[in-house]
């Protein structure tokens, strides 16, 4: 019964329902659009699959599972140093925003949650500006969902949010986006392990285009996404 309580837990996490604005960013992608990197079905597959390769299983999943282990130990002085280091890889401006408006969203929404313990839902209330991953790793080991399952949820979140940005402004059609979860969404048990399996001294949000993107965005005359 536990198990199946923290799948349907982490469903809640992963769906698009979640209220924390997920669909108003594109992270850069919207620039890739209109700048013509990204035009198509190969392209869209392209872009995503080197964002999740090369950034998310780099630096945001393994940011994300040590915030999990830091709750888990309830070592507080360990999350805020991982939230600091995850916000100076934040690198431009829209990006830094995008966490910390999502983070706020889903500490808006903890709190209204009463069956939450209460030293939980007033630990995040008081936290000063909460990422998002700092938030989403305090439930996600509140409610006992397994670390690689936390991962890959998350993983699994930006990428449908990143499809369907692609959908609305390519645009691309329904099926081309169910190709591109499909591809991509195989790649990603692969890339939680070698998130999970990733030295601290390596992890990194080193990758340029996607800076250049979202520094880009920022002034990109016309634009649907927040990011």
């Amino acid at each position: 019964m536990a198990d199946a309580l923290a799948l349907s837990r982490l469903l809640q996490l992963a769906s698009p329902m979640l209220p924390v604005g997920a669909y108003t960013y594109s992270q850069g992608l919207e620039w890739g659009i209109e700048s013509g990197e990204v035009k198509d079905l190969a392209t869209a597959l392209t872009w995503i699959g080197d964002v999740l390769t090369h950034y998310q299983a780099r630096f945001e999943l393994p940011v994300l599972q040590q915030l999990y282990g830091a709750w888990q130990q309830q070592d507080f002085d360990a999350v805020q140093s991982w939230q600091a280091f995850y916000l100076a890889g934040r690198d431009t401006a829209e990006a830094y925003a995008e966490t910390q408006q999502m983070g706020y969203s889903l500490v808006r929404l903890v709190t209204a949650l009463e069956d939450l313990p209460l030293s939980l839902r007033q630990t995040l209330a008081q936290w000063p500006s909460p990422s998002f991953p700092l938030v989403y790793a305090a439930l996600a080991q509140h409610w006992q969902i397994p670390l690689a399952d936390t991962l890959q949820a998350y993983a699994w979140g930006w990428l449908e949010n990143q499809v369907s940005a692609t959908m609305k402004a390519v645009p691309l059609g329904q099926v081309a986006g169910q190709k591109i979860l499909l591809t991509l969404g195989a790649q990603l048990p692969m890339l939680v392990a070698q998130a999970m399996a990733l030295p601290e001294a390596e992890i990194s949000n080193f990758n340029p285009l996607l800076s250049i993107a979202g520094c880009r965005h920022e002034t990109q005359y016309s634009r649907l996404f927040r990011s």
